[in-house]
């Protein structure tokens, strides 16, 4: 995992939230966003903070883990 301050090299991102955070707590969730063999994870409530970077298998193994696949 690699973690970092949002800056201008992660701008370009196209970051999206699941489906799922619709309603009145929609807001609270994380988006992503991927480029080539990483998944971008950040905190849609501050969205100039911290990023965080994980391989594809190791977010693909966390989202198993926490949907109890």
């Amino acid at each position: 995992m690699i973690v970092k301050p949002a800056s201008e090299d992660t701008v370009e991102l196209k970051w999206f939230k699941s489906s799922h955070s619709s309603g009145p707590e929609g807001d609270s969730c994380v988006e992503i966003a991927t480029v080539l063999g990483v998944v971008h994870v950040r905190d849609s409530k501050n969205v100039r903070g911290p990023i965080l970077g994980f391989a594809p298998g190791a977010w693909a193994d966390f989202v198993a883990y926490a949907s109890g696949v």
